[in-house]
């Protein structure tokens, strides 16, 4: 007698997760695993009709930095409104765990400044239910969410719990320090960390100006924590460079990875000042592959572009002396003293002035544009403010004052600020066909009020594989492998990522002619009225996790069957 499935996808065109060409099957479903791949007769308990859209595995996000999100909310959203059924927080050596109560209003600023999420909503939202991180973790495992969330030890928290104020001011660690920061690894990867994150670049930077605590921390502390996490179970060494200092960090990272065969990943992308430098980062990659180091490089699947506008953290006019006047009243009056001739008059009159704030850049009118509607993450140059305005006789300032004040006070303008110094996404298509490479930086509830990337994922089916006019597309199938499998595998999760019998049901059901993101909007959803930016995504008509249905049609089901994901997880 055939037992009853849970749940069956009738029909659907899959994409299983391995790069295979697609083809039409059920998928059957019970007791959270995929049980049957082909043919299904029996009838399911439930039953989603997937004649004609595409069915893929869950997509697993590998660099987010929901650390703080997860301890107030059970929703990760956006990550789970883009198909992620698998999202991995504590990037980029900045999170919550460990933490002593007194360095708790540090920890703060440093994710404040780094991340753009704002301290109110941080002070609000955290319990701090947890000193050690084994605790945060322990107290992480009796929650539930709308998907499954995994966790890296983060080396700023780690360093200042074990050095104090020394770490906090970048000393270098004493062979004591080295110990005991190894110690407090090895018990992070015994509580089920998946990795350990750090961070080089001066970007990095409290909301108070001061340089992340890990910046210049030494090879011989980097080798004592990777090695003894790695030693105690399979564990990723994740980390952040600089291109300007790439040439001197990445061989000392590569390094610490021969030295603890720990595997690495780190961020690749494209810098204007050097727009091929990427390319010999990738070559020393493949060398260092080829002497077989496990290493990960993560792709940004669009130009990391900030957004701008009265609304949101920053625009071109912030440093100018007549808007500083006004800057701190609410969006109403602001708008009602920016539509004064006079007001527009003196700001367009004076020029942006000196600031040591990492994401302010001096406007360059000829690299900002208007997104559109939808929005359109790869425009010609000629696009750009500063051809329109000499192309209209006028100052590139006037189109942007003006762009900023169109829908009541939210309009917005788009910098890419990296993977676009050639005014296309070519270098982008290159990096994601290496072989080391699989789709990252996304910083999912990261950036709330000026980064709107989150929606990376499903970027990656709309545009690479369906929509580009301007170079090479990619395949469904590779693009789907990419960011289920590929990035499953990239943090040891083996179980997830594939539809085939045996392995973990999470899910996406896709109507990929409709998939269509929106362009981004401010939302006033985190604690205490926090604001962040948002996207609006069309097409995906059912998400699974756990073989559980958490978004259907676009909306929330409300289960949340997600779980803390502790230590590598395994169907080899």
């Amino acid at each position: 007698m055939t037992s009853t499935p849970d749940l069956v996808i009738r029909g659907g065109n899959i994409a299983d997760g391995k790069g295979g060409d697609l083809y039409e099957a059920d998928v059957a479903i019970t007791g959270g695993k995929i049980t049957d791949v082909g043919k299904v007769a029996a009838k399911g308990k439930e039953e989603i009709d997937a004649r004609g859209k595409l069915v893929a595995p869950g997509f697993v996000d590998v660099h987010t930095h929901y650390d703080g999100q997860v301890t107030w909310s059970q929703d990760i959203t956006p990550s789970s409104q883009n198909g992620v059924t698998t999202a991995i927080m504590g990037n980029c050596g900045v999170g919550f765990a460990p933490c002593r109560p007194s360095d708790h209003g540090r920890l703060i600023q440093l994710m404040e400044g780094v991340e753009d999420i704002p301290e109110p909503v941080l002070s609000a939202g955290i319990p701090w239910a947890w000193e050690s991180f084994p605790d945060y973790m322990e107290w992480l495992s009796k929650r539930s969410f709308d998907m499954d969330i995994g966790a890296q030890l983060p080396h700023a928290a780690l360093r200042v719990y074990v050095m104090g104020e020394r770490g906090a001011r970048r000393d270098p660690a004493t062979p004591e320090d080295n110990k005991a920061m190894a110690a407090l690894a090895g018990d992070a990867v015994r509580s089920g960390a998946l990795g350990f994150s750090t961070s080089r670049t001066l970007n990095h930077r409290t909301s108070t100006g001061d340089y992340t605590p890990t910046l210049k921390a030494g090879e011989d502390e980097l080798t004592a924590i990777a090695g003894a996490m790695h030693g105690v179970g399979r564990s990723v060494l994740q980390f952040v460079l600089d291109q300007s200092t790439v040439h001197e960090d990445l061989p000392m990272m590569l390094r610490v990875a021969e030295n603890t065969r720990c595997p690495i990943s780190f961020s690749v992308a494209q810098a204007d000042k050097a727009p091929r430098r990427w390319r010999q980062t990738m070559d020393t990659i493949n060398e260092a592959a080829a002497r077989g180091l496990s290493i990960t490089t993560q792709i940004a699947a669009r130009p990391v572009g900030l957004l701008l506008g009265l609304e949101l953290s920053r625009n071109p006019f912030q440093t100018h002396p007549s808007y500083r006047e006004i800057a701190k009243l609410p969006l109403a009056e602001r708008l009602t003293h920016l539509r004064r001739p006079e007001v527009r008059a003196a700001i367009l009159s004076e020029s942006a002035t000196a600031t040591d704030d990492p994401l302010f850049f001096r406007p360059n009118y000829d690299k900002m544009y208007l997104l559109g509607n939808p929005p359109d993450y790869e425009q010609p140059p000629e696009n750009a403010l500063g051809p329109q305005a000499r192309r209209q006789g006028r100052q590139p300032e006037e189109l942007a004052y003006d762009a900023m004040l169109t829908d009541e006070g939210r309009g917005m303008l788009y910098v890419p600020f990296l993977n676009y110094a050639d005014g296309n996404l070519d270098a982008v298509h290159e990096m994601l066909r290496e072989p080391s490479a699989v789709p990252g930086l996304s910083d999912g509830g990261a950036h709330c009020g000026i980064i709107c990337d989150a929606s990376f994922p499903t970027y990656l089916l709309t545009h690479w594989t369906r929509d580009r006019s301007r170079g090479e597309k990619l395949s469904i199938p590779f693009v789907i492998a990419a960011q289920s499998r590929k990035t499953a595998l990239s943090v040891g999760l083996t179980d997830r990522g594939v539809i085939a019998p045996g392995f973990k049901a999470d899910v996406n059901v896709i109507d990929y002619d409709r998939l269509h993101l929106h362009p981004p909007k401010v939302h006033y959803d985190l604690p205490v009225g926090g604001r962040r930016l948002l996207q609006q995504v069309d097409g995906y008509d059912a998400t699974i996790v756990s073989g559980v249905v958490t978004q259907l049609e676009g909306k929330a089901t409300g289960a949340r069957p997600g779980r803390l994901v502790r230590g590598a997880q395994g169907v080899n």
